[in-house]
């Protein structure tokens, strides 16, 4: 296992727990107790690093979602905020808002961390996303994301989502995927923080 000292987080450590590397895949997950994958109350804080994941199909938003039966079903209570930046290669256009279309209140959607990501060669969508004490079975099971992509209208964005799972039973399982199509490349790790 790797262990650094991620920024921000004062004498914590970092602990990488597993790695999948996409290849046309429908989606990803993590499975506590498969394939070596601990989501647990081993670590209080965990973090998934996603890294240049580039759709098969165009405009699509990257998403996710939780399990509370070791990924039998993904579809837990979410309720969320997100907003994001964003500027056009050419300069043509540029903004900050809050994005009403992607929040969640008491859904079982999928949460979206980043969207319009493109397929174009050069195009992908790189991030992280924090789970707090996904275990406990008294408290919501708080998660806030950053990322940065590439859109399919030739811009840079730059996204903020936060957000709970309004369950007191255990998270166990976390499932990635695109809105739409396969995810064509790119890798996701799982840290636990100590």
């Amino acid at each position: 296992a790797i262990t650094t000292k991620p920024s921000g987080l004062s004498g914590s450590a970092m602990t990488l727990i597993k790695e999948q590397t996409a290849s046309s895949s429908s989606t990803i997950s993590f499975v506590n107790g498969t394939s070596d994958v601990v989501l647990d109350n081993t670590y209080l804080i965990y973090v998934f690093k996603f890294i240049n994941m580039h759709p098969a199909t165009d405009d699509q938003s990257f998403t996710f979602q939780g399990s509370t039966n070791t990924g039998s079903s993904y579809g837990v209570n979410i309720t969320s905020t997100s907003f994001r930046s964003y500027n056009q290669e050419n300069d043509g256009g540029s903004g900050l808002g809050y994005l009403t279309g992607y929040d969640l209140a008491q859904s079982t959607s999928f949460q979206r961390l980043g969207q319009t990501v493109g397929n174009a060669n050069d195009e992908s969508i790189s991030g992280e996303l924090f789970i707090f004490n996904p275990s406990s079975t008294t408290f919501a099971k708080h998660f806030m994301a950053r990322n940065a992509h590439a859109g399919y209208a030739d811009y840079a964005g730059d996204g903020f989502t936060a957000g709970y799972f309004n369950t007191t039973s255990a998270i166990d399982a976390i499932q990635f995927k695109f809105d739409s199509g396969n995810i064509d490349a790119g890798t996701i790790k799982l840290y636990g923080i100590s």
